[in-house]
């Protein structure tokens, strides 16, 4: 029997719901996750609205307005240091990662701990993620010390992230602060937190390298 046409109509805008219900469907499996593991700088301390100030939540808008099928998780925590955040990895790790961002080990150099402990700890994180998510691709975001903690300390601790990432196959964020480090208009009262103009910087910072690998 032939089809009439209001159920030919019918049919067909239940066709196009259900094309248009499988492709977001389709998107949604297909988005991917870039997990940001870090201390103060990555959580937005001392920002308004750190959630949608912070450099992990632009470099988000970054990904949306390219049209790419990324979702960013800010696992940032202030105060985090090294030894702390290989205690918590393993809560970090139990949602799907494609993109790990190591971007911690600053808490310990301003506390003086002798970067081969930090490096020790966060190859450990490195190879935690490696280990949970063999094809993830892992980034690292260098830090550097100011030269009041000692010529030698602030040499080691600038070594150890170009260290890491060839050690373990992960692309370098050359020095996550460029361009904010030492700049009152970019820093808050402390000298040592962005604004929230300092972290749109460290958002380029971080997209510069991170657009290539999306």
């Amino acid at each position: 029997m032939p089809i009439s046409f209001p159920a030919r109509r019918l049919l067909g805008l239940i066709c196009a719901c259900f094309a248009s219900a499988l492709s977001q469907a389709t998107a949604a499996e297909s988005s991917r996750t870039i997990v940001f593991f870090g201390d103060s700088l990555t959580a937005g301390y001392g920002l308004d609205d750190p959630s949608s100030q912070g450099y992990p939540a632009l470099i988000q808008k970054k990904i949306e307005a390219a049209g790419l099928p990324w979702r960013t998780v800010n696992a940032g925590l202030s105060g985090e240091t090294s030894a702390g955040g290989l205690r918590r990895i393993d809560w970090i790790l139990r949602q799907p990662i494609d993109v790990f961002v190591l971007a911690l080990g600053a808490n310990d150099g301003l506390r003086g701990i002798d970067p081969a402990s930090t490096r020790q700890n966060l190859q450990k994180i490195l190879e935690r993620v490696r280990a949970k998510y063999p094809q993830a691709r892992l980034m690292v975001a260098g830090m550097k010390m100011p030269p009041t903690m000692g010529t030698d300390f602030a040499q080691a601790f600038d070594e150890m992230y170009p260290a890491l990432a060839a050690k373990n196959d992960a692309t370098l964020i050359p020095f996550l602060l460029d361009g904010v480090a030492g700049d009152p208009r970019l820093n808050q009262g402390d000298r040592i937190h962005p604004t929230a103009a300092g972290q749109a910087i460290l958002a380029d910072n971080v997209w510069t390298v991170l657009r290539k690998m999306l």
